[in-house]
């Protein structure tokens, strides 16, 4: 006889596939955007024919990269992932497109002036501008831990980017900043700004992850087609497509595993939260810099390495302990 205060057992299988799930994404964002970092360095760091030509057409690539990552999206919400309707207002998705893609361009960009290694341990400042921004626009308190996390990655960071003095006195002195450490600063710029308008999407809309994807992408296409054809891109970007066509699978494997990788992102933030999506990000950051020096020969001194090591701590601890929810003044 079943009494009236009997309570139904919790399924433990439930917890089971949960955990199958969070590995499947795991295993996703690590393999796809790991490789998807070794074809974004071989693509605009590798030397073209006996010119040793270069690729120096960032907004090109980009707009390749935003056009699976929209066909793909598209695909989700017809098949699978249906979601609903999307009451999001145009201008957040054409304001947070348009700093999205500049800060996809200006990567691109710094990666022709700096190693790959040097780009990923600048990008994972990522969370500076965001809470610069999030303090002076969104009117937030963060936590002193957070603070002292994120000082933790811009030590790192200083450490890992300063230039030696040189010894001889005949040598120029370089400058602290080069061309591709700016072009790292108006990317993370341009990523704090997005991150900032997306905060308002969700808070405001309850913005839906692939109808975010979809629409990101989709005015990112328009403005960098614009982009390509006002600036003659997109005519050279075909000629050196002809002339070395082989650089066409790159490019294309190289948009495919964005756009998947993208999908398994989402998914992850999704079903379990931001925290073990940075947790794994920051892994795969890790050992995407050592198959770099491995693979392409990068060379990283002692004092880098102790840098990319604060950078990586600092980011680790941040996302462990660094999530707290933030306060409004």
């Amino acid at each position: 006889m079943k009494h009236s205060n009997d309570k139904p057992i919790s399924v433990k299988p439930i917890q089971g596939n949960n955990t199958l799930k969070l590995i499947i994404c795991a295993l996703g964002i690590f393999v796809c955007y790991f490789y998807y970092g070794l074809l974004q360095e071989k693509i605009t760091r590798s030397k073209y024919g006996s010119d040793d030509e270069k690729f120096v057409y960032p907004m090109s690539l980009v707009l390749c990269q935003c056009i699976v990552n929209a066909i793909l999206a598209q695909i989700l919400l017809r098949t699978i992932m249906k979601q609903g309707k999307d009451t999001t207002r145009i201008s957040y998705y054409s304001s947070s497109a348009l700093t999205y893609f500049s800060a996809m361009v200006f990567s691109n960009m710094a990666l022709q002036h700096v190693n790959y290694p040097t780009q990923v341990v600048g990008k994972s400042c990522k969370p500076v501008p965001v809470m610069i921004l999030g303090v002076l626009f969104g009117r937030k308190r963060y936590p002193v831990a957070k603070y002292l996390f994120v000082m933790t990655i811009v030590i790192g960071v200083i450490l890992f980017m300063y230039k030696d003095k040189p010894s001889s006195s005949t040598v120029a002195d370089k400058p602290l900043l080069g061309w591709g450490e700016i072009l790292l600063l108006l990317s993370l710029t341009m990523d704090g700004l997005t991150g900032a308008i997306q905060e308002r999407m969700k808070s405001e809309h309850k913005t839906q992850s692939c109808h975010m994807m979809f629409n990101l992408n989709l005015w990112s296409i328009i403005f960098s087609l614009s982009a390509v054809l006002v600036t003659g891109e997109w005519l050279r970007f075909l000629n050196f497509i002809h002339k070395y066509p082989y650089v066409t699978y790159n490019i294309g494997l190289f948009s495919i595993l964005s756009a998947i990788g993208q999908v398994f992102i989402y998914l992850t933030v999704a079903d379990f939260g931001p925290l073990p999506c940075s947790i794994i990000t920051t892994v795969r950051k890790f050992f995407t810099v050592i198959a770099s020096v491995i693979i392409y020969g990068n060379i990283i001194i002692g004092r880098q390495w102790i840098g990319a090591a604060f950078v990586f701590i600092g980011l680790g601890l941040d996302s462990f302990y660094g999530k707290s929810a933030a306060k409004k003044k």
